[in-house]
């Protein structure tokens, strides 16, 4: 059964999808997992693929638009700093460990590609998190990112200058497309990425194909994986695809060697985009994260279902 919710995030109403098994065990507290998007994606942009796989295997799943996306409260719309959706995510997990069907000891995060770099964040300092799964993770660290073209980082940096100069002195608020047909500006300049969005945003109409100038400054300000030896002792799930140009499998990698035990990798022969809706890519993806929730989460209602030892 999914309805609608809202819960509150610094006084502003985050939409989610509250996801709750079919006839669960009376007086029974369960496990759930709290799951949020990537780079200005909204949750009707495929996280139902995922969600519905949770919840029918027996966990309470809330899904959520941070503020400013979707139908979440917040303006200027389209406004993408990582450290307040950090915040939007412990907001969501207050929020359904308040749930009268919920156990709070048994709360799990699952991030996709930015927001995979986000749970990788708060896992290594929200000690409620008893389980993690970071899919396609963006793990770039702000060294990592200028050491990738210094000319282009050094010449968005002007421009990001010039953007606070002029939004002091106007107040206007300016902004990039997300993506656009190739030879137009925009942040994730990869035709690849541009197929998907414009696909998906025929499921998700409420999703606005910009982000505010700001963004790209706070962005660059922030290292998901800083603190990754810091998630542990929280089980973590990192999940790659090996022929991703969007999250390099390489840094990932070298993310997963920093990180302590308890952990696990898998690695999928596909792209970055192919994990949403792609057979056998979506079934790969959700079927590992569903594993691992499932083994260090524990026994969830659903009679019959065995777990792999990661």
């Amino acid at each position: 059964m999914r309805q609608d919710i809202t819960f509150t995030s610094r006084g502003l109403h985050c939409s989610g999808w509250l996801y709750v098994p079919n006839d669960l065990p009376a007086e029974q507290k369960m496990p759930a997992i709290v799951m949020a998007h990537g780079f200005s994606c909204v949750k009707d942009m495929y996280l139902s693929n995922f969600a519905e796989r949770f919840v029918g295997a027996g966990f309470i799943t809330l899904v959520f638009d941070y503020r400013y996306f979707g139908n979440s409260e917040g303006e200027p719309r389209g406004q993408f700093f990582p450290y307040e959706q950090i915040e939007d995510y412990r907001n969501a997990m207050t929020w359904i460990s308040d749930h009268p069907l919920v156990d709070p000891e048994r709360i799990g995060v699952w991030g996709t590609s930015k927001s995979g770099g986000h749970v990788l964040y708060l896992a290594a300092y929200d000690k409620r998190i008893k389980a993690v799964v970071a899919q396609v993770p963006s793990v770039i660290s702000p060294e990592a990112r200028r050491r990738r073209d210094p000319e282009k980082y050094d010449k968005l940096g002007a421009l990001l200058i010039q953007d606070r100069i002029a939004r002091y002195k106007t107040g206007l608020t300016n902004y990039f497309k997300v993506v656009a047909p190739e030879g137009e500006p925009c942040v994730i300049g990869m035709t690849e990425a541009y197929e998907w969005f414009m696909q998906a945003s025929r499921i998700a109409p409420n999703w606005c194909n910009k982000v505010t100038v700001e963004s790209l400054e706070k962005e660059r300000e922030y290292d998901p994986v800083g603190p990754i030896q810091l998630i542990a002792p929280t089980p973590l799930l990192l999940i790659s695809a090996e022929y991703d140009t969007l999250a390099l499998p390489d840094l990932i990698a070298a993310a997963y060697d920093r990180a302590l035990e308890p952990k696990s990798m898998v690695v999928l022969a596909c792209r970055h985009f192919d994990v949403y809706d792609m057979e056998p890519w979506l079934s790969k993806a959700a079927g590992a994260a569903l594993e691992w929730f499932t083994y260090y989460l524990g026994k969830v209602h659903t009679p019959g279902r065995s777990c792999c030892r990661f």
